[in-house]
């Protein structure tokens, strides 16, 4: 019985997540000897600004990809949507309506992914690829060079305001919300299960009755929807919205899901990973920033880790498979 428990125990401290919450103690010393500031609770619930919209579109991403999918266009379909929304409440469109008619926007943009992938049996890199391009270039025929700004004081609470009189950001308490909600469904429901076996083994859950076709579509869809409300909170926090918003946000998103130990083959990962992660990478960046350290050099430095991403999780899964293999025999 204690040889059983202590086994367990063994095998649940070798999972990737604990790996990152040492990564992130680590660079909360790091940021908190960078500035003494750093670890006041008002600093550290204002960091969450910077990284929450991303965090939204974070929670599909990992289904998709747990699905062996993938959405290149996220991005895109951010600024798409936020072009909409902002040329119709320019246009006189109510502020609210014209939300939402942005959200439809994004969300017809994750349907079209998901109809094309599934229609014509084509590879979501290449489907999303296209659609990242076809999405960027609608934003640019829609408003050319121009912004959007000056938007009503209700609006911008969204992405700036804090709950009641609390150093905590409204959005956030969003994102936990979601997060709840999203970890529930992907660990506790059918249809959780339907997309990691889809991510497993597709054509075995074809054979087995699983609309997989239908499933993709939903994923795509909300990962559409999810796209477009980040827009909303990135544009409200922003103040602008133009057709160049959430440049190279896909990057950053991808990089987040697989360090959060999502498998680029699907079938593996947990939402708890992909939530450490988020937050891992979005204190290195704030901490990037405290050192004054230029946006192309953070860009290089995220390629690095998404490349260090791809490899570690894999590499301890397999050196954890093959220790509980050993000790088999």
């Amino acid at each position: 019985m204690n040889a059983e428990v202590g086994k367990k125990t063994k095998v649940f401290f070798r999972r990737w997540e604990w790996y990152l919450v040492i990564l992130i103690i680590l660079v909360n010393i790091v940021n908190a000897y960078l500035s003494p500031y750093y670890l006041n609770l008002t600093n550290l619930m204002d960091m969450t600004f910077n990284f929450m919209e991303k965090g939204f579109i974070v929670l599909i991403m990992a289904y998709i990809m747990i699905s062996a999918n993938i959405d290149i266009s996220v991005a895109s379909n951010i600024a798409m949507s936020s072009v909409v929304m902002s040329v119709l409440y320019q246009t006189g469109f109510n502020i609210w309506l014209a939300v939402l008619l942005g959200l439809c926007t994004g969300a017809a943009g994750g349907l079209l992914n998901g109809l094309i992938v599934t229609r014509f049996r084509l590879s979501s890199v290449v489907v999303t690829l296209g659609t990242y391009s076809l999405y960027r270039g609608i934003s640019f025929l829609i408003l050319g060079d121009k912004a959007v700004t000056k938007f009503p004081e209700g609006f911008s609470y969204v992405g700036q305001g804090y709950i009641l009189n609390s150093p905590v950001p409204f959005q956030l308490v969003i994102f936990v919300v979601l997060t709840i909600l999203f970890s529930i469904i992907l660990h506790k429901t059918t249809f959780g299960r339907y997309v990691y076996s889809i991510g497993t083994n597709e054509e075995a859950c074809r054979y087995s009755g699983v609309k997989v076709d239908r499933i993709k579509v939903i994923l795509f869809t909300l990962s559409g929807f999810l796209s477009a409300f980040s827009g909303v909170f990135l544009t409200s926090r922003i103040g602008v919205s133009r057709p160049s918003i959430a440049l190279n946000y896909e990057l950053e998103i991808i990089t987040i899901v697989v360090l959060g130990g999502v498998s680029m083959y699907g079938g593996r990962g947990t939402m708890a990973g992909v939530i450490l992660a988020l937050f891992l990478v979005g204190m290195l960046r704030y901490g990037l920033s405290l050192k004054n350290v230029p946006a192309n050099m953070i860009l290089i430095i995220i390629g690095l880790i998404l490349i260090c991403s791809a490899i570690m999780p894999n590499v301890v899964y397999g050196l954890r498979k093959r220790s509980e293999f050993r000790k088999e025999i």
